[in-house]
C-alpha cells in the first residue's frame, strides 16, 4: 500500500518541484521572500487539488481547481496589500491586479516589490500551469505533453527575468532533470515474455535503472563543465522585457520645471508643501541634465517602482556614514507629476511612485492633488570635503551627457570661461572658481524676468546694469553655472528643489531655487551655490571679463593725391595706327590681363575639384571598400596622412602602438589655440586592431572594420579642429595624400 500511494506521488511531486523551480528563477528579481512562498503555495495547491480529485469526473476537476484558485488569490491578494501598505477594497485590488498586473510586471522597476498587481499573473499562471500539468500526466497518461505547461512558466520567467540576473545554470539543469525523471518513471516498453525469473528480472530493472542514473550524472556533470567556456562565447545579452514598455510622458512643466522658478518668485507666499522632517535638508523636485542651448530638461526614465528603492548607481564616498533623513510631505498647491523627496530616497510610503534610478528622482503619475500625502526615507550623504581638492572628473561616453551643450555657444560665454579657468588647473578649482565669480557679481533679483537659452545668459552675464542686465533668480546662476562648468569639462546638471529645516513647517514658493551640481570621481555629485549672500556688496565686473568691442576696419586710403583734371589741357591726337587703345578706346593690356586672370581663375578651381573629389574617392576606396582587414589598413592610412597634414608626421620605424602614442600628443591644444576640447580620442584599441589584421590576415571582422572606421574619423575630426583656421583651409585641399598613396 505504502509503495503503491509513492508511486502515485512522485509524478505529482515532481511538477511540483517543477513549478516551484519557476518560481524560483521569477524571484530573483523580487525583494524579500513572499513572492517565492505565494508561488510555491500555488503551485502546491493546484497539484493537491487534481490529487484529491483523481477519482472525480474529469469534467469536475477544473471548477473545483478554478474556485480554490479564487480563494488562495483573495488571499495571497490580501496578504501582499497588508505587506506593501496598499490601501483599498479587496475586489478593486484584484480587479486593478488582473486588469494591469501584465504591463505593470513589465515595466516595474527593479528589485520587484511583491504587491498585488505583481504577484497576481504569476500565481495564477503557476496554478493553472500546475492544474494543467497535473492532469495531463496523471489522468490521461500523457506525460510529454502533461510537461509543456512547467517549461512554458520556466521559459517565461527566464524571460521576464532577462539580463536582471546572472546566468542560471543550476536552475535549468534542475528542471531538465526533474523533467527527465518525470518520464522515465512514467516511462512503459512491454517486452516479450522470455522466460526470465522474477529475480533476474528484477536485478536487470536495478541495473537499467542505476546505468541510466549514471549516464544522466555524467550529461549533467559534463554540461557543467562546458557550461563556463561556452558562456564566454555568448556576446549578446538577452532582451531586457522592461525596454518594451514606454514610460510616462511629462507635460513641458514637469520636463522643464526651471521655468516655474520666476513666477514662484513673484509670489513667494504662495504656499506650496507642508513638510515634518527631522534634519535640515534640502527638497529635490527634478534634476535637469539635458541642455540643448534653449532648454534644460530632465530627460529621465521613470519606472513604476515599489515601496523600497534602489540605490542610484552614481553614488559616491561619503566623508562619513549615510544619514537617514526622515520626510512627511503634504500637497497644498504644487502641482504636476514630480514628487518632491530629499536626496536620495529609499523608502516611500503612502503612494504609488515612478522612479528614476540614474538621477534618484520620483513620479507620481496620478498627478499631485491638495492633501496628498506620503512619507520618504533618505539617505543624505555629505562628500569627504579632504578629497574634493585632489579629485578628478570622469571622462568617456557615460559623462557625454552632462558635458553636451547645444549648437551656438556665445563667444563672450566661451571666453569668460577660459579666463576663469586660465590660473585653476585641478577640477574643483576650476569649480569653485566659477562659484566664487557668481557670488561676487551678480545681483539676486526676483523680479528679473525667466530664461535661461544663450541670448538670456549672455544678456545676464554681460548685459548692462542701468538696462536689467547681470542680475537674475536662482535660474540664472544655475544655468549659467552649469553651462560654464561645461565649458570647461566639468560634468554638470541642475537641481530644482526647495529649502527645508528641521521641524514641521509649510514651504512657500519663496522656499523654491535651483542649484548647480558637478561629478568627481569617486565622490559623487557635489552641490554648489552660486548665489551671492545677503547684502553682499556686489562687485563691478573687470574689464577683463567684458565682452571685447567690436572692431571696424577704417576705409583705405591711397598714399598719392587724386589728380586734378584741367580742362584747358586738351590731350593731343597722333596719327596714325594706334597702338595702345582697341577700337573702342579699352586698353589692349587690360583684357589680356582680365582674360589671363579668368583663366588661372578657372585652372585653379578645376584643381581644387580635382583634388576634393580624388580625396573623397580614396576615402571612401580606404574606409568602404575591400575585407575587413583592407579597410582597417585604409583607416590607419586615413590617421598617417592626418598626421602629415598636421605637420607631425609619424616616423616609419614607428610601431602602430607607438604611433597611437605620438598621435595622442599631436592632438594636444596647439599654441595660439585658446578653445577647451574634450579629449581626442585614443587610437590604443584601434593600433591592437591593425596588429592583429597585419599578423593574422583573415581574422578581422565587420564590427573591428567599423570600429577602426568610426575612431579613425573621430580623431581626425578633433586633430583638424585644433589647427589654426587657414591651416585647417589648407588641410581641405592639400593634394599631398595623393601623392602620398601613390607612393605607397
Amino acid at each position: 500500500m505504502v509503495i503503491r500511494a509513492l508511486r502515485a506521488l512522485t509524478l505529482p511531486l515532481l511538477i511540483l518541484a517543477m513549478l516551484v523551480l519557476a518560481g524560483t528563477v521569477a524571484g530573483r528579481i523580487y525583494s524579500g521572500t513572499l513572492f517565492l512562498q505565494l508561488v510555491a503555495g500555488a503551485a502546491a495547491g493546484s497539484v493537491l487539488v487534481s490529487v484529491a480529485c483523481t477519482r472525480l469526473r474529469a469534467w469536475l476537476v477544473a471548477p473545483l481547481s478554478v474556485l480554490a484558485l479564487a480563494g488562495y488569490l483573495a488571499y495571497a491578494l490580501h496578504l501582499s496589500a497588508q505587506r506593501a501598505g496598499v490601501d483599498g477594497p479587496l475586489a478593486q485590488l484584484a480587479a486593478d491586479a488582473l486588469r494591469d498586473g501584465i504591463p505593470r510586471l513589465i515595466a516595474v522597476l527593479l528589485p520587484v516589490e511583491p504587491q498585488p498587481d505583481t504577484i497576481a499573473v504569476p500565481v495564477v499562471a503557476t496554478w493553472l500551469a500546475g492544474l494543467a500539468a497535473t492532469e495531463l500526466a496523471t489522468r490521461t497518461r500523457r506525460t510529454l505533453i502533461g510537461l509543456a505547461p512547467p517549461v512554458l512558466l520556466f521559459a517565461a520567467a527566464l524571460w521576464l527575468v532577462g539580463p536582471a540576473a546572472p546566468r542560471l545554470t543550476w536552475p535549468v539543469l534542475a528542471f531538465a532533470s526533474l523533467a527527465v525523471a518525470a518520464l522515465v518513471f512514467t516511462g512503459r516498453v512491454r517486452t516479450p515474455d522470455t522466460g526470465i525469473d522474477t529475480a533476474t528480472r528484477r536485478a536487470l530493472r536495478v541495473r537499467t535503472a542505476l546505468a541510466g542514473a549514471v549516464g544522466l550524472l555524467l550529461i549533467v556533470g559534463l554540461t557543467a563543465a562546458l557550461e563556463q567556456p561556452v558562456a564566454r562565447q555568448v556576446t549578446t545579452a538577452p532582451l531586457d522585457p522592461r525596454s518594451l514598455i514606454d514610460p510616462p510622458d511629462l507635460d513641458a512643466l514637469d520636463e522643464n520645471p526651471l521655468i516655474r522658478l520666476s513666477g514662484w518668485a513673484l509670489q513667494p507666499q504662495q504656499q506650496l508643501l507642508d513638510v515634518q522632517t527631522d534634519h535640515d535638508a534640502r527638497i529635490r523636485l527634478a534634476v535637469l541634465s539635458d541642455y540643448d542651448g534653449v532648454t534644460w530638461r530632465v530627460g529621465a526614465t521613470y519606472r513604476p517602482a515599489g515601496r523600497t528603492l534602489p540605490q542610484p548607481p552614481e553614488a559616491g564616498r561619503p566623508a562619513t556614514g549615510p544619514q537617514a533623513v526622515h520626510q512627511t510631505i503634504t500637497v497644498s498647491g504644487l502641482t504636476g507629476k514630480l514628487l518632491p523627496a530629499a536626496a536620495t530616497a529609499r523608502r516611500v510610503d503612502g503612494v504609488r511612485v515612478s522612479y528614476d534610478q540614474l538621477t534618484g528622482t520620483l513620479l507620481y503619475p496620478a498627478g499631485l492633488t491638495p492633501g496628498t500625502s506620503y512619507s520618504v526615507v533618505s539617505q543624505h550623504t555629505e562628500p569627504d570635503v579632504n578629497l574634493l581638492p585632489g579629485a578628478e572628473v570622469p571622462t568617456g561616453t557615460q559623462m557625454a551627457r552632462y558635458l553636451a551643450l547645444g549648437p551656438g555657444v556665445p563667444d563672450h560665454l566661451s571666453r569668460l570661461a577660459q579666463q576663469l579657468g586660465a590660473d585653476n588647473g585641478a577640477p574643483y578649482q576650476r569649480a569653485l572658481a566659477i562659484e566664487q565669480f557668481l557670488a561676487d557679481h551678480y545681483r539676486l533679483d526676483p523680479q528679473a524676468p525667466s530664461g535661461h537659452a544663450y541670448p538670456n545668459l549672455d544678456f545676464f552675464l554681460f548685459g548692462p546694469d542701468n538696462g536689467g542686465g547681470r542680475r537674475g533668480t536662482s535660474e540664472q546662476f544655475a544655468a549659467t553655472y552649469a553651462v560654464l562648468a561645461r565649458l570647461l569639462n566639468l560634468p554638470s546638471r541642475v537641481v530644482v528643489g526647495f529649502q527645508a529645516h528641521a521641524g514641521q513647517r509649510a514651504l512657500t514658493a519663496g522656499d523654491a531655487l535651483a542649484w548647480p551640481e558637478v561629478y568627481f570621481t569617486d565622490l559623487g555629485w557635489v552641490p554648489f551655490h552660486p548665489l551671492p549672500q545677503p547684502n553682499q556688496d556686489v562687485k563691478p565686473l573687470e574689464n577683463e571679463f567684458k565682452p571685447l568691442p567690436e572692431t571696424s576696419s577704417p576705409p583705405p586710403q591711397s598714399p598719392e593725391p587724386v589728380p586734378t583734371y584741367d580742362s584747358s589741357e586738351a590731350p593731343t591726337e597722333t596719327a596714325g595706327p594706334s597702338t595702345g587703345a582697341g577700337a573702342a578706346g579699352v586698353p589692349v593690356g587690360l583684357i589680356a590681363g582680365a582674360g589671363g586672370g579668368g583663366l588661372l581663375l578657372l585652372l585653379l578651381t578645376g584643381f581644387i575639384a580635382f583634388v576634393l573629389l580624388a580625396r573623397a574617392a580614396l576615402r571612401r576606396r580606404r574606409l568602404d571598400q575591400g575585407t575587413p582587414g583592407e579597410r582597417i589598413a585604409g583607416a590607419w592610412l586615413e590617421v598617417g596622412d592626418a598626421l602629415r597634414l598636421a605637420g607631425h608626421p609619424a616616423g616609419g620605424h614607428l610601431s602602430a602602438a607607438e604611433v597611437a602614442a605620438h598621435a595622442a600628443d599631436a592632438a594636444a591644444l596647439v599654441r595660439g589655440k585658446h578653445t577647451v576640447r574634450l579629449r581626442a580620442p585614443a587610437l590604443d584599441d584601434m593600433a591592437g586592431t591593425v596588429n592583429t589584421s597585419v599578423f593574422g590576415p583573415g581574422t578581422a571582422d565587420e564590427a573591428q572594420a567599423e570600429a577602426a572606421r568610426s575612431g579613425a574619423l573621430a580623431y581626425i575630426g578633433e586633430l583638424k579642429a585644433r589647427r589654426s583656421w587657414w591651416r585647417r583651409l589648407l588641410w581641405t585641399v592639400h593634394p599631398g595624400p595623393l601623392r602620398w598613396y601613390r607612393r605607397r
